[in-house]
């Protein structure tokens, strides 16, 4: 793990969007396709906002999808599929790809399959863009919940249901597994508890602090 400080959230949102976007670039460099798999939440807006306008990305060739997302339709103010829509592809980003996780069906597991299969060909994912919270969880893989052990586990499904006291909804999300799997992975973190929060995961289990999963090869970008 990497950590990188800044002095302000705003160098930080400008920094992290120019290494998101020259990642993609060079993963369009070598393949013909990139993905782009992102967090929820308010958050990363500030980069999504600044990654939307960027001209130079072709994406027409990027793909993106969300780690995790609350078993609740596009219309629901609660939905991070809203969120990306109205933050990300927009502008020249409208052009991107979008795999959704949710479909219309009473359970995330009566659409697990099919959801999973949309994701297939777009992996491993090209560039990772993580959040995690206070209590040390990322994506929906939550101290607790009710799947995490099978969500930690090496052989894991690429999607997996989950549900936790913290999360309300239902929730579905990325596996460990696949999400260990990205060729590059940033977390993004504010202020002092979530520092705090970080250093106390890498003395824990993966079950104690999900986060510890993805923490090997990620750099985590931290402004108070």
């Amino acid at each position: 793990m990497k950590l990188r400080e800044y002095p302000d959230i705003e160098m930080m949102m400008m920094d992290l969007a120019d290494q998101i976007s020259s990642e993609l670039t060079m993963a369009l460099e070598t393949h013909e396709a990139a993905s782009f798999c992102v967090p929820g939440g308010t958050t990363p807006g500030p980069i999504f906002d600044l990654l939307s306008g960027r001209k130079s990305l072709d994406w027409s060739r990027i793909t993106v999808f969300l780690n995790d997302e609350r078993w609740v339709p596009e219309s629901s103010p609660r939905s991070n599929t809203r969120l990306i829509r109205e933050r990300l592809l927009t502008g020249p980003a409208e052009a991107a790809r979008y795999v959704p996780l949710y479909a219309a069906a009473e359970r995330p597991e009566d659409a697990m399959e099919a959801l999973a299969e949309g994701l297939k060909p777009h992996l491993p994912i090209s560039v990772l863009l993580l959040g995690m919270g206070a209590d040390m969880h990322t994506a929906s893989l939550f101290p607790g919940a009710d799947r995490l052990e099978e969500a930690l586990g090496h052989d894991a499904p690429i999607l997996l249901p989950m549900r936790a006291e913290e999360a309300g909804e239902p929730r579905i999300t990325l596996s460990a597994p696949v999400l260990q799997g990205a060729l590059s992975t940033h977390i993004l973190i504010t202020g002092e508890a979530k520092l705090a929060a970080l250093h106390r995961a890498r003395g824990l289990s993966a079950e104690e602090a999900p986060v510890r999963a993805v923490l090997g090869e990620a750099t985590v970008h931290w402004a108070p």
